[in-house]
C-alpha cells in the first residue's frame, strides 16, 4: 500500500479549506500577476507573511516560464501536482497528497476490501533506499504475504520498468490491474545481494481484521488491521470465545504483531473493550481545535480477566494507541519487541468534495493516557522478547522504526526532554544490540517438525504467563511500579 494507505490513524474528515490548492492551480493558469493579486485575497485571512506572498508570486512566475518555453509542451496538471507533492515532501513522512483515485482507494482500504496485492508501501524522499517502492507490511492472506514479501522489502523493478524515476503514484499503478492478472516485480531484500524475481496473481484483497481461536482454557485474538471492522470483530470473538470455552476464556492473548495500524475510532472502541471508561488516548496540535482526549466507557467485556499484548517492530499507529492504553491504565502486560513509534495524527482533507482528490495532513501527535509521547519513542513492552532462530547466529537484524523514516517528526519540539528521550531511546537499543548491560539476548526459538515453519516463541511465552495466574498479576504489578 501507499504512503497514501499506510493505515496512518484517519480522524473524520475535514472541511475542504476556501484558500485550497484549487485556488492556488486556478491563479497559476493565469500567470503571475493575476496569481499574486488572487493569492492576496484569497491567503489573506490565514495571517501569510508579505514574503510569503512574494515567493508564491515566484511560483506563479516559474510556473508560468515552464509553461511557455519548456522545449515540450508540458501537461499543466502534471506540473501542478508535482508542486503540490514537492510541497508536502519537505514536512513528514505521511502528508501526501491523494489523487482521486488515491483517495477513493484509501476509503476501500479503511472498508476492508479492495484490489490488489495486499501490501503497504511507501517511498522514502532521502537515504539510501530513495526512490523505490518500500514494504511496510504484507496484510494476511493476500498475495503479497502468499508470495513470502516481507516488512523493508524494496521493490526495484515492475513488469520489467525500473521503480527508480517513478513516482510513487506511478509506481502503484504500475501494480495495480485486474484480478486475476499478474505482476510481475523485483524485489530487493538484503541491500548487499541482488533483487530476486516474484510474480503475483492480483486478486480482491479482503481484510479480515480479526481473527479468534482456543488455546485451551484462554483465548487467542489477532487484529491485523483497524478497518471499520475491527471493533466488531474483536465483540464477536469475545462472544465466540464465550461460547467455545466453558465459563470463557481465562485470559486472551491480544496479538497486534506487524499491525501497522487504522482509524482512531476503531483503536479507541478495541481499547474501551477491556476498560471501565477513563482516558484511552489523548492528541495535542497546533491548533485548539487538534488538541482533544478520547475518554471510554463503563463496562469491561472480559470483567476484568488477564490479557497480554504481542507487539514488535511493524505494530504502528492504531496498535500503540491500544497497547499504550492498556499497558498506562495496568490492565494488560505487553510482550515483544518495541514498537514502530508512529504517534502522529492525520486528518484528511477532501478537495474540492473530493473530486480533486484529498490532502492528507499531519495535525497533531499522540499520547499515552499517562502522557506519554508515542512519536518517536514507540511502546516498551513490559516484558522485552527478541526472538531468533537456527541459522541466524543470534543476529535478529534492526527493523526501521518511525524515527528512521527521513523528515519523521521528532517527540515534540517544544518539550524539554523529547530530544533527550529519543538518544537514551537509541543508546539503550544499540547496547541491546551489541549485548553490553542492560541489553537483552535474543531468545533461541525453534521451528516446528517440518523444519521450515518457526513456532511462535512470544505466543507461547504469553500462553505460560496467562496460565499461572499468580505470576501473572505479579508480573503486572511489577509492571506498574516500573513505570511510577
Amino acid at each position: 500500500m501507499t504512503k497514501t494507505s499506510l493505515r496512518s490513524l484517519s480522524r473524520r474528515p475535514a472541511q475542504q479549506q476556501g484558500w485550497s490548492t484549487g485556488a492556488l492551480i486556478a491563479a497559476a493558469c493565469v500567470g503571475a500577476v493575476l496569481f499574486a493579486a488572487l493569492s492576496s485575497a484569497v491567503f489573506a485571512r490565514a495571517s501569510i507573511s508579505a514574503d510569503t506572498f512574494r515567493q508564491i508570486d515566484l511560483f506563479g512566475e516559474v510556473f508560468e516560464q515552464v509553461h511557455e518555453n519548456y522545449v515540450t509542451d508540458p501537461d499543466d496538471a502534471e506540473l501542478i501536482k508535482g508542486a503540490i507533492n514537492g510541497m508536502l515532501s519537505t514536512l513528514d513522512p505521511h502528508s501526501n497528497y491523494l489523487s482521486a483515485e488515491d483517495f477513493l482507494t484509501m476509503q476501500e482500504q479503511t472498508r476492508g476490501s479492495y484490489a490488489g496485492l495486499g501490501i503497504q508501501v511507501v517511498m522514502d524522499n532521502e537515504g539510501p533506499d530513495k526512490g523505490y517502492v518500500k514494504v511496510v507490511a504484507p496484510i494476511d492472506d493476500t498475495p503479497a504475504a502468499r508470495a513470502g514479501m516481507q516488512t523493508n522489502d524494496l521493490i526495484v523493478e515492475i513488469n520489467g520498468k525500473d521503480v527508480l524515476g517513478m513516482s510513487l503514484d506511478e509506481a502503484i499503478s504500475h501494480l495495480k490491474g485486474e484480478k486475476g492478472t499478474k505482476v510481475d516485480i523485483k524485489v530487493l531484500r538484503d541491500r548487499d545481494d541482488e533483487p530476486f524475481p516474484l510474480t503475483l496473481m492480483r486478486d480482491i484483497v479482503t481484510v479480515k481484521s480479526v481473527r479468534s481461536r482456543v488455546e485451551g482454557d484462554l483465548g487467542y485474538i489477532r487484529v491485523t488491521t483497524f478497518s471499520e471492522q475491527a471493533d466488531e470483530g474483536i465483540r464477536d470473538a469475545i462472544k465466540q470465545l464465550n461460547k467455545d470455552i466453558p465459563g470463557g476464556p481465562k485470559g486472551i492473548v491480544l496479538d497486534l504483531r506487524s499491525n501497522p495500524g487504522g482509524l482512531l475510532d476503531q483503536a479507541v472502541a478495541i481499547a474501551d473493550t477491556f476498560l471501565e471508561g477513563g482516558e484511552i488516548v489523548s492528541t495535542r496540535g497546533r491548533r485548539a481545535r487538534d488538541t482533544l482526549r478520547e475518554m471510554g466507557t463503563p463496562g469491561d467485556k472480559l470483567n476484568g480477566k488477564p490479557i497480554v499484548v504481542l507487539i514488535n517492530g511493524g505494530s504502528a499507529s492504531a496498535s500503540e494507541i491500544v497497547a499504550g492504553a492498556l499497558q498506562d491504565r495496568n490492565r494488560a502486560l505487553v510482550l515483544g519487541t518495541k514498537s514502530f513509534g508512529k504517534g502522529s495524527v492525520q486528518t484528511v482533507i477532501p478537495l474540492q468534495n473530493g473530486l480533486q482528490g484529498a490532502l492528507r495532513l499531519t495535525t497533531a501527535r499522540y499520547y499515552t493516557p499517562s502522557g506519554r509521547a508515542i512519536q518517536a519513542l514507540g511502546i516498551e513492552p513490559d516484558i522485552l522478547m527478541p526472538v531468533t532462530y537456527p541459522g541466524q547466529d543470534g543476529e535478529t537484524g534492526k527493523r526501521p522504526a518511525e524515527r528512521d523514516l527521513p523528515g519523521a517528526l521528532d517527540v515534540d519540539p517544544d518539550g524539554e526532554n523529547g530530544p533527550d528521550l529519543v538518544e537514551d531511546a537509541v543508546e539503550a537499543e544499540d547496547a541491546a544490540e551489541e549485548g553490553e548491560e542492560g541489553g537483552v539476548e535474543p531468545f533461541m526459538c525453534s521451528f516446528k517438525e517440518d523444519g521450515e515453519t518457526p513456532n511462535d516463541c512470544q505466543l507461547d511465552r504469553a500462553l505460560e504467563i496467562l496460565a499461572d495466574g499468580t505470576s501473572y498479576r505479579q508480573l503486572l504489578a511489577d509492571a506498574g511500579a516500573a513505570r511510577q
